[in-house]
């Protein structure tokens, strides 16, 4: 094992893929923000639950505080513009980074885009301090789910598809199953009783 470095950390970190998320907020005196976000999780059925990861200099984050709402906005694999657009540093502030970006107002009246795959619109339940960021905890008060719409994946520095892989007729459900070891020649491996 090497040292562990932030430039290791980074690319070890980028071996695994991620879904790319942009959350919005918007307060009752027109404010509004986005962020492009892949640190997005589910934490709890009952109550609904999720989380998101926000540096702790991010503009969006007072602006979250102040609404004690946000949406988080799982983006199709169409949208590689929309990621990028929310990552921008230079991008306008406020109402005008939403120009040209399709949305509605959710329940919460954060952005809801519209071509997500699908949409968490959350209260603010808790935030808690961590190295250099925050993880914000939201309580999913309302949803939209697109699931003909495939998720836009980032791995290894770079945006992914989903891709149906092709396998042999015949194997699939064999492998699926454990009754296939896939190398010839092997007896597949079987846990014991």
């Amino acid at each position: 094992m090497g040292p562990a470095d932030v430039s290791a950390f980074r690319k070890a970190m980028g071996s695994f893929p991620t879904g790319v998320t942009v959350v919005t907020a918007a307060c009752d005196d027109g404010n509004m923000h986005g962020m492009t976000v892949n640190s997005f999780s589910s934490v709890s059925l009952d109550p609904m639950l999720v989380l998101v990861c926000l540096n702790e200099t991010s503009r969006g984050l007072g602006l979250i505080e102040r609404a004690g709402a946000f949406v988080v906005n799982v983006l199709s694999a169409g949208q590689q513009n929309v990621s990028r657009w929310f990552a921008d540093r230079h991008r306008p502030e406020g109402s005008m980074m939403f120009d040209g970006v399709p949305f509605e107002p959710g329940v919460t009246g954060c952005p809801i885009l519209i071509d997500a795959a699908a949409s968490f619109a959350c209260r603010l339940r808790q935030s808690h301090r961590a190295g250099d960021h925050l993880i914000v905890l939201g309580e999913v008060v309302a949803l939209v789910h697109r699931p003909q719409l495939q998720p836009l994946i980032f791995h290894a520095g770079a945006y992914k598809s989903l891709r149906d892989e092709s396998r042999p007729a015949g194997r699939t459900a064999a492998c699926r199953f454990g009754q296939d070891s896939g190398i010839a020649g092997q007896q597949p491996h079987r846990r014991a009783a």
